[in-house]
């Protein structure tokens, strides 16, 4: 199984959707703890590293940034 490589700025889906109805989120910090902005409504969320990587089920979209 290959590892998904994680940065700020990612977008990812999540298996749940937030209350206001979106999937989407970005990455907004990564370490021990992720950091999660919801494309939604703006809500940020802290969850722990482990948390996140069960939760996301798959990267939209690369760091633009990074191209």
């Amino acid at each position: 199984m290959m590892r998904m490589e994680y940065k700020i700025g990612d977008i990812v889906r999540t298996k749940k959707q937030h209350p206001c109805g979106s999937k989407l989120w970005e990455i907004t910090r990564v370490g021990v703890d992720f950091k999660l902005k919801c494309l939604g409504c703006g809500h940020m969320i802290t969850v722990e590293r482990p948390k996140a990587l069960k939760m996301i089920t798959k990267k939209i979209e690369d760091n633009k940034e990074d191209k």
